[in-house]
Order: structure tokens, then sequence, then C-alpha cells
């Protein structure tokens, strides 16, 4: 295999019984639907393994946000192929987007009151109950970037050559809205642009470097 920089595998969690409904689920810790196992058990042995799209081996670092529905994420989706050599981190700043007053509820129903309201824009709302700023999750992004890619500069400082380079793959485990921000601040876009970009239950996105260095971040599928 040619050399190649560290990448991010950016996983969203299977199905739940509100992203199936379309309700707003930051805090609020419940499990995957028996479908939604059973749509992360399928997708591991497609996507994880020697030559597949992840390779156990080449992971360094795997990250899981503090909700039940990630965390059994992680451990479907590996089954037999556990990454023999990493580290695994439970980190609340993966977490989803706090919604504060608007938890668990439809956009619908929010968008009653509040007829112009845009996620990316507005973010949560203030008050007894407040919510995330679209600022305030960028800057838990960029924290969750900057311990990656200072990960990935570890690894390339003390690799001996290209060809003897250690991967440093890093796994996050998080949810739809973090990964929707996460993608844009990886490619150093403004987190609005995450409106242009899914993360649908179970989805995997991969990120990286171009031309062999490390000041080139982007998205690769």
């Amino acid at each position: 295999m040619p050399p190649r920089k560290p990448r991010v595998y950016l996983i969203r969690h299977g199905e739940t019984e509100w992203s199936l409904n379309g309700r707003h689920t930051g805090s609020t810790d419940i499990p995957l639907t028996q479908h939604g196992e059973d749509m992360v058990k399928n997708l591991g042995p497609r996507v994880i393994g020697p030559g597949k799209l992840i390779n156990p081996e080449h992971i360094r670092h795997i990250v899981v946000s503090p909700r039940q529905r990630a965390q059994r994420t992680a451990a479907l989706l590996f089954g037999e192929h556990k990454p023999p050599k990493c580290f695994w981190t439970v980190d609340p700043d993966v977490a989803e987007w706090d919604y504060g007053a608007y938890e668990g509820l439809f956009s619908k129903d929010i968008r009653k009151d509040r007829p112009d309201w845009d996620i990316w824009t507005q973010g949560c709302p203030p008050g007894e109950t407040p919510g995330e700023t679209p600022q305030q999750i960028s800057d838990r992004v960029d924290r969750v970037i900057a311990k990656v890619r200072a990960i990935h500069a570890e690894a390339e400082k003390v690799a001996k050559s290209p060809e003897d380079v250690d991967y440093a793959d890093v796994m996050i485990f998080s949810h739809g809205h973090f990964s929707r921000c996460f993608i844009p601040r990886w490619c150093n876009l403004p987190v609005q642009a995450g409106y242009n970009f899914a993360a649908d239950p179970g989805c995997i996105t991969v990120l990286g470097y171009q031309h062999m260095t490390l000041k080139e971040p982007y998205t690769l599928w």
C-alpha cells in the first residue's frame, strides 16, 4: 500500500426512535432501535478489515460520545475486528449539539413560535434551559480537531520514513449535527457550511489530507 497521511473516520450512531421520527436528540440518552443495531452489525463486515475501507491495524485512537447510542454503535461496528493498538476515550466534546429547551422537539414545532428559525445561524434558545449557539459548537468541534491534528502531527514526527509511517487513524463515534459541524470545520470552512452536508444514521465520513501534507485537510469520502 502506498504511503498516505492519517485519516479521521467520523461515524454517526445507528438509528434510534427519535432519529427515525425526526426529534432533536442531544442529551437524551436513548438506545438504538433493533433496526439500528442490525444496520451497524451489517455495516461492520463490509467496511472493517484488512484491505477494506477501515483497516483496524491503522486505528490508534477511538473517541466516543458519552451517549449510549454512540457507544453501542462503536461496540457493534467492529465485531471480530477490534483494533489491536488503540486508545478508547469517552469524550463529552464529541457529544451532540446541545438543543437546550428544543430537546425532543420537531423542527415544525419550533417554527410554530419562530417561523424563520435556523439552527445554523440562530442556534438553540437562551433562557432557563439554554442550548448551544453556532459559535459554541464550532469552538467545541475545533477543540476535537486540535486533538486529532496533534495525534497526526506526533505520528508524522516519529515516523522513520513515509513507508514506515504509523498511520495513526482516529475514529470518532458521534451524532448527526456534530458530524455536520465537524466536516466543514475540518476543511477550515465556517460551521454554517454544515447545512450542505448530510450525516444519516450509520453514516461514515472519511477525512484526511491531500498532497501528503498535514496542511491541506479535506474530505475524502
